[in-house]
């Protein structure tokens, strides 16, 4: 996947000189090449509170559908380089939504060229916003086809294109930078215009050949476009690409690496899982996200993310008793953090509030339900009430009568 000009930007699958992502936003503290340390959200009406301080914590880092049948109601969205023809018969409804279309400018050699998901693909991009403005423009943009690696737009097209075949793609905003743009130069909810060229398009090279630091540069690759989609809130597509780089790093190797390498390869592998686990948290995956803690914690039993997020995981699954000792343990890594510091606090207090209502339960069966307050010694008992000893002896010796009559009747 290498390609020449200068490596893109965190986050950026793209190639010599071109942007597939946005600026940092006031998000990008907790994407950058690191791992997100974001606390979830616990009610519904702490959305409208102030975001938490994270200034003292370590910093975050279908395609395969077939195209419908052009829509003879179609109509193109204005192009930005100039008139676009009015013949709806021109543009192909990709998603039959009318939300993406693609429409032939020069023919290419033929269907049998067309890139096969998997390939590295090469193409010539100019993308434009409705009123004309370029915003993006590239020779040679090279990435995986089918990897989210660049726009859905792109990924959803290209391999429709014909080799040498240069068209015109209309997207929705959805399939492009979404509801936050990309600052400065696209707005929020902008759709945008492409015309791309196919120039080639080559199989992947084969992990198993890869040496140490070419695997680091792909898995780094991947994450960065991980970390992008986790900052677009769009956590599938942010698991996918942690996914694809965990298979990199995971995959066999013919070549022998260095320590260095080797040493490389478990940062990125590190932080690819705490980054999973970050996105797995947002769509409440919790068995999933616990995974990927334990998978931290057996490379790095004193990491503080994978510390923090597996407390999360316990307490959002309402075992207080178990996240304490974690969060805790986070803690003393890290005394200053006021992120661990709050949120140990809330599960202190949380656990308190299930111990008294556990035992007020306890006490309810047991035919004593007085009011609030801590059980004591009480001198004028009713005479209902049945002592706790009497009540545990009476039953271990029915349970002794039981088994004794057991013994007897397999005897006989």
């Amino acid at each position: 996947m290498a390609s020449s000009g200068e490596e893109p930007r965190s986050g950026s699958p793209g190639r010599a000189g071109t942007r597939t992502d946005p600026a940092p936003t006031a998000d990008a503290a907790h994407l950058d090449t690191a791992e997100d340390f974001e606390v979830l959200e616990e009610e519904e009406e702490e959305e409208e509170e102030e975001e938490e301080d994270m200034s003292e914590l370590p910093p975050l880092e279908d395609i395969g559908r077939p195209p419908a049948p052009p829509r003879q109601d179609a109509q193109p969205s204005e192009q930005g380089g100039g008139d676009a023809p009015e013949d709806p018969e021109e543009w192909l409804d990709v998603l039959g939504s009318g939300t993406l279309k693609k429409k032939t400018l020069v023919p290419g050699q033929g269907v049998d060229t067309r890139p096969r998901k998997g390939q590295n693909v090469t193409i010539r991009l100019k993308a434009t916003l409705e009123d004309g403005s370029v915003v993006e423009e590239n020779p040679a943009l090279t990435f995986t086809l089918g990897d989210c690696d660049v726009l859905q737009a792109l990924d959803l097209c290209v391999q429709l294109l014909e080799m040498g075949e240069t068209a015109l793609i209309v997207s929705d905003a959805k399939y492009c930078y979404g509801a936050q743009g990309r600052s400065p130069d696209i707005p929020p909810n902008a759709a945008l215009t492409l015309e791309v060229e196919l120039l080639a398009a080559q199989d992947a090279p084969d992990l198993e050949l890869l040496s140490g630091k070419e695997k680091v540069e792909l898995a780094n690759r991947k994450r960065e476009r991980g970390n992008f989609f986790y900052q677009q809130a769009d956590y599938v597509l942010a698991i996918n690409s942690y996914d694809i780089a965990l298979k990199v790093i995971g995959s066999s190797s013919k070549v022998d690496f260095s320590p260095e390498e080797e040493a490389e390869l478990l940062d990125v592998k590190v932080k690819c899982l705490n980054n999973l686990a970050a996105s797995q948290l947002k769509l409440d995956h919790y068995e999933a996200a616990l995974k990927s803690c334990n998978l931290v914690l057996e490379h790095q039993p004193g990491n503080i993310k994978a510390l923090f997020r597996k407390g999360k995981v316990l307490a959002q699954q309402g075992e207080y008793r178990e996240a304490i000792p974690i969060l805790k343990a986070a803690l003393k890594l890290e005394p200053s953090n006021k992120t661990i510091h709050a949120e140990l606090s809330k599960l202190v207090k949380k656990h308190a509030d299930q111990k008294n209502m556990e035992t007020e339960m306890y006490r309810k069966m047991l035919g004593n339900p007085s009011a609030a307050g801590a059980p004591g010694k009480c001198k004028d008992k009713l005479p209902w009430s049945i002592p706790w000893k009497w009540l545990f002896g009476a039953t271990a010796i029915a349970l002794g009568g039981v088994a004794l009559s057991v013994v007897i009747a397999a005897r006989n």
